[in-house]
């Protein structure tokens, strides 16, 4: 199994695992790919080594993209000249249309996506792999934002709530990796939505920001930013989070269990807790896959903001506030009235965790 290391940083941690896995599949009888590791110079996402029968490597540099128009290939292209020169650079995408595989083949850059178009040329140790997958986009989004449902939304969602003094296009394009034109659209919806109040050329003065959370977990449900399973630790969840503190896995602690620490709650019957790689940790953890009895739920996210604004409480890594009250709007059980409850201890005290 691949695994990415515990610090990797805004890229989508399941765009590039599932990548590796399908990269993996194509590979012939006798190769391995290795595991992937940050890379800490920063000139591409990560790294992984190609192992050939004869046990000589070859080292892949991985740009991992949700998503990769033909308009932006050519800042791959020079993402390329940036990385070592015996390292081949492999794009890794969830979809790449044909003429974005067109045009990373006429810049000899590799590429995988997630319905099986693959392109792989390692001269040493000596390997081509060339497949056919999707002709369209089997999840096209529309372009115009009509709801806060999807990653991209979110992301720009916890930025306006987190902080005090409303960010503009430029600097919520900067704070959220993403395209300043979505920003504006998603800006655009919420003014419409009554949801933020904009002045002057577009300017944002005020977020109405428990509103807005409501109006993002109605929207937006737990299981649809993540994939649950739910699992039974014997020991409780108590004893989940002090193996959660000693561990390497990165994670952080959401849902009553996280409300509780901010303010009194009744205990929580249900660990709630964003990890990478769920069926991995929860080996590591030893967890129990359960259906009735459950007391933790793993969430394998879709997308790495749901680490940003992690607070660290007792060794333990808990999730910032608004992620933690969307999450428990639609949690089962006491979820949404513990979401409610914590949505007022946040209005009492803003300026402990909005910046």
């Amino acid at each position: 199994m691949l695994h990415t290391t515990r610090n990797m940083a805004s890229i989508d941690n399941i765009v590039l695992r599932s990548g590796l896995r399908e990269l993996q599949r194509r590979l012939p009888p006798g190769w391995s790919l290795g595991e992937a590791v940050v890379d800490r110079a920063g000139t591409v996402d990560a790294r992984a080594r190609l192992r050939a029968p004869d046990r000589r490597t070859g080292s892949l540099a991985i740009e991992a993209k949700t998503r990769l128009d033909p308009k932006d290939v050519p800042a791959v292209v020079e993402q390329a000249r940036l990385t070592r020169s015996t390292d081949v650079l492999v794009v890794i995408a969830r979809y790449l249309s044909e003429s974005t595989r067109a045009r990373l083949k006429d810049a000899d850059v590799n590429y995988v996506d997630l319905t099986g178009n693959v392109r792989l040329i390692v001269p040493t140790p000596g390997l081509f792999i060339e497949t056919q997958g999707a002709s369209e986009d089997p999840d096209r989004e529309e372009r115009p934002a009509r709801s806060l449902r999807g990653a991209k939304a979110g992301r720009i969602v916890r930025a306006l709530i987190d902080r005090k003094t409303p960010p503009g296009v430029r600097e919520l394009a900067l704070l959220t990796k993403i395209d300043a034109g979505y920003v504006s659209r998603v800006l655009a919806f919420l003014e419409t939505e009554a949801l933020i109040k904009r002045v002057g050329r577009g300017r944002t003065e005020s977020v109405d920001w428990p509103v807005l959370l409501r109006r993002w977990a109605s929207e937006a449900p737990l299981e649809s930013r993540g994939q649950a399973s739910m699992y039974l630790d014997p020991r409780g969840p108590s004893a989940l989070l002090q193996r959660l503190a000693k561990s390497n896995e990165q994670y952080v602690v959401s849902g009553g269990l996280a409300a509780r620490a901010l303010a009194p709650t009744a205990p929580a019957r249900l660990a709630t807790i964003w990890i990478r790689d769920v069926a991995e940790a929860a080996t590591r953890l030893g967890l129990r896959a359960a259906d009735a009895g459950a007391n933790v739920m793993l969430v394998e996210p879709g997308d790495e903001g749901v680490f940003e604004g992690a607070v660290e409480r007792k060794g333990i890594d808990y999730a910032a506030p608004s992620q933690v009250a969307v999450d428990l709007l639609t949690s089962p059980g006491r979820g949404p009235s513990e979401g409610e409850e914590l949505i007022d201890w946040m209005r009492s005290h803003e300026d402990v965790w909005r910046k």
